[in-house]
C-alpha cells in the first residue's frame, strides 16, 4: 500500500511534520482495495512552502472511475449497507470521528504541508472534520417525516431514502474539512460515495478513506479516485450510473458539473465562492472589529469561499479603520506551512499568478495599495508566497471589487449611507457571506434580510467551521445548502406514501 523514498526522508523538519515528508505513493480506494491507477500512472505532490516534490498519487482514468462507481452502485443496493439501520450508521461515523483524532497530529500536518496552511489552522481543520463526523453521526437516526391528514379516508406520510451513489468533487483549498461535511451527511442518509479530490491537495482525504476502512464501513461504501480534474473528473461528473453530484469550486467549472448532471436528470450541489462584504457602520465597536476583518482575508491565505475579500466602510470612519488597518497589515508575516506564521503560501505557482494578476491589474488601474504585509527573510525559494495586501478606495465596478481574487487581498470601499451599504453588498455576481458591524440592533436585523447572502453574521464573522449551520448561496454563489441539517436533507429524496384506510 506504501512505497517509501529515501529521497524525501532527510529534510529538517519539525517533529510533528516530519511524518509527511516521506515519500508515500498514495493510492486510490475502491471497493475496499487500496491499489494504483489501472494505468500506473502517478502525479507528484509538491509543497506549496518550497515547491518541492514530496509524494505521488494516482493518475486515474476511466477504468478507476467506472470501477469505482460500480464498487458503489454494488454496496449501495446488495451490501450490508444497504439493509444497515441509521443508529448503526451513524456508530460507524462516530467510530471514525474517534479514529480522525486518534491520529489527530498526523493529520494536521499533512493539511499543513499538503495545502501550505499553517499547521494550527490545519488542527483546527482537523478538529472540524472529526466535528463533522460526530454530527451526522448523532444525527444519523433522527430524520423524520411528516404525517398529511386527507378528506375522504385518506391518511398521507412522507418518508427521506437516499439518492444512491454519490459523487462529490472536492477543492484543495480545505480537503479534509470539505470530506467531512460531504462524507458524513451522505453516508448518515446511506448513501454511498465516489470522491474525487482535486489533484493539487488530496493527501488528509485519502488517509481519512483509510480511517473510514479501518473504522469497518463495508466495501464499496466510500470510494476515492485521485487524478486530475479534466480527466478524472470529467469522467466522474458525466458517468451515467450517478444519482446525484455535489461539487465546491469555481463558478466556470460549476457550470461544467452542472451541464454533466442535467445531461443524466440527476441533482446537484454546487458551492461556487464569493466576494463577500463585511458593512462597517460609523456605530460598530473597532475594538471587536479589526482582528475579525484582519483574520476574514489571511485565513488560509485568502483562498477561502467565505473570504471577507470586501471591506465596505461608512465614511465618517474611513481614517480611523485605514489607520488600524494599516498597523494590522503591516505586521503580518507569511512563511512557510510549519513556521506558523500569521499565513502559508499559496497553493500552487498557478495559484500565485493568478493572485499576483490581480494585483497587478488594480495596481494598473491605479487603484491604491494602503497598506501591506511581508514574506518572511527565511521563507524558502520555490514557494508560492503572497504578502497580504489592503487595497483602496476601490471603485465598485472594478475587477478587484467584482471577482474572487482567492488570495490575501482586502478592498476598501466608503459607503454613505445604509441603503449605499445594501447596493455595495448586493452589488456582485456573488451571494455566500457577509458580515455586519452595527451597535444597533434595528439596523443589524434590516441588513441581514436585505442583503442577498446565505450566511449573515452580525458582529462576527464565521464559526468555527459552523458545522451545525446550514451554508450555501446567491446566485453565482451556487445552490444547495451544505452543513446542519439542511445538508443532511440535501442528499435525501422525500417519498410520499398515501393510505387508503376507508
Amino acid at each position: 500500500m506504501t512505497h517509501l523514498s529515501s529521497d524525501f526522508q532527510n529534510e529538517e523538519l519539525p517533529n510533528r511534520a516530519r511524518i509527511v515528508a516521506q515519500g508515500r505513493a498514495w493510492t486510490n480506494l475502491i471497493d475496499g482495495k487500496f491499489e494504483p491507477a489501472a494505468s500506473g500512472r502517478t502525479l507528484e505532490m509538491l509543497c506549496p512552502s518550497d515547491g518541492r516534490p514530496f509524494c505521488t498519487i494516482a493518475c486515474s482514468g476511466p477504468e478507476d472511475v467506472n470501477r469505482a462507481v460500480d464498487a458503489a452502485r454494488t454496496a449501495f443496493e446488495q451490501s450490508s449497507w444497504s439493509k444497515m439501520t441509521a443508529t448503526e450508521r451513524g456508530r460507524l461515523l462516530h467510530r471514525l470521528s474517534q479514529l480522525v483524532m486518534e491520529n489527530f497530529e498526523e493529520l494536521a500536518a499533512l493539511e499543513s504541508r499538503d495545502t501550505g496552511k499553517p499547521l494550527r489552522q490545519g488542527e483546527a481543520d482537523i478538529t472540524a472534520t472529526a466535528r463533522y463526523f460526530e454530527y451526522y453521526a448523532g444525527a444519523a437516526d433522527k430524520v423524520h417525516g411528516e404525517t398529511i391528514p386527507l378528506p375522504g379516508g385518506f391518511t398521507a406520510l412522507t418518508v427521506r431514502e437516499p439518492y444512491g451513489v454519490v459523487a462529490s468533487i472536492i477543492p484543495w483549498n480545505y480537503p479534509a474539512q470539505i470530506m467531512g461535511r460531504v462524507v458524513g451527511a451522505a453516508l448518515a442518509m446511506g448513501n454511498t460515495l465516489v470522491i474525487k479530490p482535486a489533484e493539487d491537495a488530496c493527501l488528509s482525504i485519502l488517509r481519512i478513506a483509510e480511517l473510514a476502512h479501518d473504522a469497518g464501513f463495508p466495501k464499496g461504501v466510500l470510494n476515492v479516485v485521485t487524478g486530475l480534474g479534466e480527466e478524472a473528473g470529467a469522467l466522474l461528473s458525466s458517468h451515467p450510473d450517478l444519482d446525484y453530484m455535489t461539487f465546491t469550486g469555481s463558478p466556470e467549472v460549476g457550470t461544467l458539473i452542472q451541464r454533466a448532471a442535467a445531461g443524466n436528470h440527476i441533482g446537484c450541489t454546487l458551492e461556487l465562492g464569493g466576494k463577500s462584504p463585511q458593512i462597517l457602520f460609523g456605530d460598530a465597536d473597532l475594538d471587536a472589529a479589526m482582528p475579525v476583518i484582519t483574520n476574514a482575508i489571511i485565513q488560509n491565505a485568502g483562498q477561502t469561499c467565505s473570504a471577507g475579500s470586501r471591506l465596505l466602510v461608512q465614511q465618517n470612519l474611513w481614517d480611523e479603520v485605514l489607520e488600524r488597518l494599516k498597523t494590522r497589515f503591516e505586521a503580518l508575516i507569511a512563511d512557510r506551512h510549519d513556521a506558523n506564521a500569521d499565513l502559508g503560501p499559496l497553493v500552487t505557482r498557478n495559484q500565485a499568478e493568478r493572485v499576483a494578476g490581480f494585483m497587478a491589474l488594480a495596481e494598473d488601474a491605479g487603484i491604491p495599495v494602503l497598506a501591506a504585509g511581508t514574506i518572511a527573510e527565511d521563507a524558502p525559494q520555490g514557494g508560492y508566497y503572497a504578502a497580504p495586501t489592503l487595497f483602496g478606495p476601490v471603485p465598485s465596478q472594478s475587477v478587484l471589487a467584482q471577482e474572487e481574487v482567492f488570495g490575501p487581498v482586502l478592498s476598501m470601499i466608503a459607503f454613505s449611507d445604509e441603503e449605499d451599504a445594501i447596493k455595495l453588498a448586493n452589488g456582485t455576481p456573488y451571494g455566500l457571506v457577509a458580515g455586519v458591524w452595527t451597535g444597533d440592533a434595528a439596523r443589524s436585523m434590516r441588513l441581514a434580510r436585505a442583503v442577498r447572502a446565505g450566511q449573515v453574521y452580525v458582529n462576527g464573522y464565521g464559526a468555527g467551521g459552523g458545522v451545525e449551520l446550514p451554508f450555501g448561496g446567491f446566485k453565482k454563489s451556487g445552490h444547495g445548502r451544505e452543513k446542519g441539517f439542511e445538508g443532511l436533507y440535501e442528499f435525501s429524496a422525500t417519498k410520499t406514501i398515501v393510505l387508503n384506510h376507508g
